[in-house]
Parts: C-alpha cells; sequence; structure tokens
C-alpha cells in the first residue's frame, strides 16, 4: 500500500483468496482494518524506523519557518510592490524557548535530540515516561498530565499515532490551555487535532499560529479557512519524503513482502 491504496476492505479480501501479506508505507496503520485482516489469516507489516529521522527533521523546519516567518517573508522579499523592509518585521525566538513534545516515540525523541542543540527546554506527554538515561540525554521533563505541558510550551509538536484515544486530542479545551504566543505543529494526522477549533482558535489569536504537514482531509478543499489565514503554514504531508528514505520504505517494503510470501517471520510485522 502506498498512501494508503488500494482500500484494503472485505469485497478485496474476498477477491484475494491467497493474500499472505499487506505492507503499508510509512509508520501509521490508522487507515488498516486489523481486525479484519486477522480474520482473513492476513499479515501486516509497515515501516516505522526509516521515517523517523526525516519526519524529526520536518518537525524542527516547520518549527523555525513558522517562528521565523520564513514564508511571509519570502513573499515579502520577491513582492513587485515591495519597496523596503520593515524595521519592526519581526519573528519569535526558538533558541531558549520551551518545547513540549505529545508523543515521546522514535520521532518525538529524535525532536528532542535537534531541540536540544538549540538550548530549548524540553517537555513531552507520553502514555508512558521514558527511562531517566533517556531523559537525561536530552534534557526532557515528563509531564504527567497534558495540560501542564500545553500550559507551559512556547511550541506543542504533536507526533503520536492515530488511535481513538488521539483522535481529536486537541481541542477547543486543550488550544485555550496553550499560551496566546504559543505555536501548535503538527507532524502525526491531520485527525488529531479538531481543526475547525483550529482555526477558530488561530482567527480569534487564542494561540499564535500554526505549522501543520498532515490535514484532514489531504488535499484541503480549495476555500478552506486553514489556506487562508497567514499565521500558518501547511505543507503536503511530507514527513518522510526525501529519496533516501522512499527508496528504504520500498525496500522495507519488499522484504516484509517476501518474508511473509516464504512463510518466514516478518520484518516490522503489525501484531
Amino acid at each position: 500500500m502506498w498512501y494508503y491504496k488500494p482500500v484494503i476492505n472485505e469485497e478485496l479480501l474476498q477477491s484475494l483468496p491467497n493474500l499472505k501479506i499487506v505492507a503499508s508505507s510509512g509508520v501509521g496503520i490508522d487507515h488498516l482494518d486489523l481486525n479484519l485482516l486477522s480474520s482473513y489469516g492476513v499479515k501486516v507489516s509497515n515501516t516505522p524506523f526509516v521515517v523517523s529521522t526525516d519526519t524529526a527533521d520536518l518537525g524542527m523546519a516547520l518549527m523555525l519557518a513558522s517562528s521565523r516567518r520564513l514564508v511571509e517573508g519570502y513573499q515579502l522579499a520577491v513582492s513587485p510592490d515591495t519597496e523596503y523592509f520593515p524595521a519592526d518585521w519581526l519573528g519569535a525566538e526558538v533558541s531558549g524557548a520551551t518545547l513540549g513534545i505529545v508523543g515521546m516515540g522514535t520521532i518525538g525523541y529524535k525532536v528532542a535530540e535537534r531541540a536540544k542543540a538549540f538550548e530549548m527546554k524540553i517537555l513531552y506527554h507520553n502514555r508512558h515516561q521514558r527511562n531517566k538515561e533517556e531523559e537525561g540525554a536530552v534534557g526532557a521533563i515528563y509531564c504527567k498530565k497534558i495540560d501542564d505541558l500545553l500550559q507551559q510550551s512556547d511550541f506543542v509538536l504533536l507526533s503520536v499515532n492515530l488511535t481513538p484515544q488521539t483522535h481529536k486530542l486537541i481541542g477547543k479545551r486543550e488550544l485555550e490551555l496553550m499560551k496566546p504566543t504559543a505555536t501548535l505543529i503538527n507532524i502525526s494526522r491531520g485527525l488529531v487535532v479538531d481543526q475547525d477549533a483550529l482555526v477558530e482558535a488561530l482567527q480569534n489569536k487564542v494561540i499564535k499560529a500554526a505549522a501543520l504537514d498532515v490535514t484532514y482531509p489531504e488535499p484541503l478543499p480549495r476555500d478552506h479557512p486553514l489556506l487562508k489565514l497567514k499565521n500558518v503554514i501547511i505543507t503536503p504531508h511530507i514527513g518522510s519524503a526525501t529519496k533516501k528514505t522512499r527508496r528504504c520504505m520500498m525496500e522495507n517494503m519488499t522484504e516484509s513482502i517476501q518474508a511473509g510470501l516464504a512463510g518466514l517471520p516478518v520484518p516490522n510485522e503489525v501484531l
């Protein structure tokens, strides 16, 4: 499967009685009915680790681009109407700011490693607390309650899998807990955020800005209000979109398919 296609439903499974394995690109499996696939004896694999480095890089890129207003700056610099650069055109500091990471898995931890180089204060919220050695290596502080993280962070970065528990994890209440100077960065899945609540929060300056690699749907309708806001940066779900990583993803999928067909243990099998 690539970009969630083909759609795996019961009709397709019934038409493929010899199907052994579904190899899905990327880390997310929210588009798959695992119980249905299991009932047909079909194994599932994904490519969870190969995407981590590039996705973490993009998370930092979105943070920097949003804080320093790079898109607006580019438009100002190239506009035929620009006669001078205003002295009061200012961004926000990243170095020394507080970053709250929601979801400290492989990607979230790699973001923390990068943020440490920017001398950021790092908070994180996760289902399970990391061990002291891992926390100490990046200087991360665990927040058992997500509310504590939201209230303290200058940047809130979402790096969680989409599950029933994380569906619309960030809604009106959570956005109102954030600082009015804070930026929301989403590199996980669009449905982790209540998008209508986000639009309202951005329009009413409940939070300062948002930087999103994911939305719902993808792409957004061309008249969607998020596309009209200057305090929003949107990229086309490109967390893993580098030549090297995409090639590695295909190699991982091929290895899983070959193992599944041969009756061998499947690398990166989703259980």
